[in-house]
Parts: C-alpha cells; sequence; structure tokens
C-alpha cells in the first residue's frame, strides 16, 4: 500500500473514532467547538485531518474532552 493511501486511511480512522465519541456523549461539532474555544470550521479542519500545527492542537483538546487516548 502507497504511503498517502495509508496517511488517508489513518485519517479516516481518526475522524470515525472523533464521531463516534460525539455520538457517544450525545455531542455535535458545533458543542465541541464551544466547548474548546475553538471555531466550528477549524475543530472540522481537525476532524477531517489537517496537518497544520493547529489542527494538531486541536485534535489534542479534542481527545481530551472526549476521552479518546
Amino acid at each position: 500500500m502507497a504511503v498517502e493511501e495509508q496517511l488517508e486511511l489513518a485519517k479516516q480512522a481518526v475522524e470515525r473514532k472523533i464521531k463516534l465519541a460525539l455520538i457517544n456523549k450525545s455531542m455535535t461539532q458545533t458543542d465541541l467547538a464551544k466547548l474548546i474555544g475553538e471555531s466550528k470550521s477549524d475543530v472540522n479542519k481537525a476532524v477531517k485531518g489537517g496537518t497544520l500545527p493547529k489542527d494538531k492542537e486541536i485534535r489534542e483538546k479534542i481527545y481530551q474532552v472526549l476521552g479518546i487516548k
């Protein structure tokens, strides 16, 4: 499997994990954005697997709030 395919699969896995955690907590991405003090669009970029340092920081906040390790 090519490196790019592996990267895409990893992004999809992270997105699924976050979305399932949101469902389990009866939260939307909008709720999550408000809770962590970020914009909805920035949260969405992070959830979709953005690679900028800000995306990574937001994912760390998301993992903490949702209890994802």
